[in-house]
């Protein structure tokens, strides 16, 4: 444990100083792979943009196959020693990182801003969210229990053993870049696991700033190791990642098609698979709801990250007495709560999307529903700040067969269908092939158990929009993926059980 007492890095890495990153220290911004606890150039490098103004932040180590067949290897040297510790040890050094986190809650909020571009509140609490993984798996590694089984006869003992699965290799989005990887991290490195980082290609920074945090803190070499790629890599890097037999475990978090191309990868070795993957949240608000929360749990599910999260709503659902009423007041709510801007200016709350593409899927989906019928109340269109930022959209008069009724938007639009029945709106909000997180207001108790167990979907809110919290399980059901994180079950995705039979006695 001497290693938790080490004095901190004072490494200084050649990464130019850019303006959005003006207050974060040079040795947080780490530019290479972190393999085996050494930070290792590569041949190519891929340029980090701020989406807010398209500028350069930096360049970072473009990893290859000979690269990830380098981590994973590492990953394995390590595991062996890593599993062994006492539980006691593992949580002592998580425990180390997530202070570390804390005492540099500011300066990697404003990389997850810089590279990510949502406003630097949000930035703020999403490292908040991040580090409580590392804090709330620090407690849970010393909770891995067996169990003891009554033998069917008296020469013998059953008992129940958890180990760790081995080698995690562990795939991430670029919409909460840090926080998706201390919550499948931290239960990994809990249960015995070593890991390897794969972080989006739009946000590698974060990925690379907790590596080096991992390193201060006294992680041993090899046990977390992160292969930074471009978008050109992504595919081969996966693929070694899905197909390398040393690799136990694949945990990804993203679309719902590169998720199923992963698994087909995995087949080949029978990996053990935890997928989180597309949504598609319906937001239904019946007659008996408080319109005025509602509303205000509206702007919080559909406008968080200017709508890039995996379970914001994407479909709202209004019951027709008070469907009018609803669309007024979110609209109204919409112009006076909502500005768009850089995510370093205060004033913010709507950053820009994370690139042009993701721009053109809202403009997309606008245009399919205003060409079949649906009314644009506010918004609509892009925004005069630059070509990724977009309006906070709300359409009204939108049916089931527009685009945005059918596809996950990923953007800040909020269409809004009217319905007549409970029953009407279930069926509608059960269509979808994913069944991530559902939202629902209501004041009727009856109708409140009623819908909350026939929604097709891992995770409900009642009278609620936001409902993310370490203690809680997150996952889906149906396509919206296996497994869940957080929450006592998330360590589970990383052990094994093993049976062992004492006889003879």
């Amino acid at each position: 444990m001497a290693a938790l007492l080490r004095p901190r890095a004072a490494r200084r890495l050649p990464l130019p100083p850019r303006r959005a990153l003006r207050s974060v220290p040079a040795a947080l911004l780490p530019r290479g792979a972190l393999l085996g606890g050494r930070w290792v150039d590569t041949a190519a490098a891929f340029a980090v943009r701020d989406p807010a103004s398209g500028a350069e932040l930096g360049r970072v180590a473009d990893c290859g196959p000979d690269e990830a067949r380098a981590a994973v290897r590492a990953a394995h040297g390590a595991g062996a020693e890593w599993g062994r510790r006492p539980a006691r040890e593992r949580s002592m050094l998580l425990r180390r990182w997530y202070e570390l986190m804390m005492e540099n809650k500011e300066e990697l909020a404003r990389i997850i801003t810089a590279e990510n571009g949502k406003p630097l509140k949000e930035a703020q609490g999403e490292i908040l969210y991040s580090a409580s993984f590392l804090e709330w798996f620090a407690e849970e590694a010393r909770r891995v229990y067996g169990d003891v089984i009554p033998a069917p006869a008296t020469d013998r003992r059953m008992v129940v053993l958890k180990q760790p699965v081995g080698v995690a290799a562990v795939i991430t989005p670029w919409n909460f870049p840090s926080a998706m990887i201390t919550r499948k991290v931290g239960a990994a490195l809990a249960a015995g696991c070593t890991v390897v980082v794969k972080p989006a290609e739009d946000t590698p920074l974060s990925a690379l700033a907790l590596g080096e945090l991992a390193n201060q803190a006294g992680i041993p070499a090899g046990v977390y190791n992160v292969v930074p790629c471009s978008r050109q890599q992504t595919a081969a890097v996966g693929e070694v990642l899905c197909t390398d037999p040393l690799v136990a475990k694949i945990s990804f978090t993203g679309s719902t098609s590169t998720g199923k191309i992963l698994m087909k990868h995995a087949i080949g070795t029978v990996k053990r698979v935890s997928m989180e993957l597309g949504g598609h949240a319906p937001f239904i608000v019946f007659d008996s709801a408080d319109v005025d929360r509602a509303v205000a749990g509206a702007l919080a599910s559909k406008f968080r990250n200017s709508g890039q999260t995996c379970v914001c709503t994407n479909r709202f659902l209004v019951q027709k007495g008070i469907h009018d009423k609803f669309v007024e007041k979110l609209a109204k709510a919409i112009e006076r709560e909502l500005r768009v801007g850089s995510g370093f200016d205060a004033k913010t709350t709507q950053g820009p999307l994370i690139n042009e593409k993701a721009v053109e899927k809202v403009e997309r989906h606008i245009n399919d529903a205003v060409s079949q019928g649906a009314c644009v109340v506010t918004g609509g269109k892009r925004h005069s700040l630059g070509k990724n930022f977009f309006e906070p959209t709300l359409l009204s008069n939108v049916t089931t067969k527009m685009l945005c009724t059918q596809e996950e938007t990923f953007g800040p639009l909020a269409p809004v269908i009217k319905f007549e029945t409970e029953a009407e709106a279930v069926a509608i909000a059960n269509t979808a092939d994913v069944g991530l997180a559902g939202y629902f207001y209501s004041q009727d108790p009856a109708q409140i158990w009623r819908v909350a167990e026939q929604l097709e979907v891992g995770m409900v809110g009642i009278n609620e929009g936001i409902i993310s919290a370490v203690e809680s399980p997150f996952g889906g059901v149906k396509q919206s993926g296996l497994g869940r994180e957080g929450s006592k079950y998330g360590i589970d995705e990383y052990l094994e059980i093993k049976y062992v039979c004492f006889g003879g006695l």
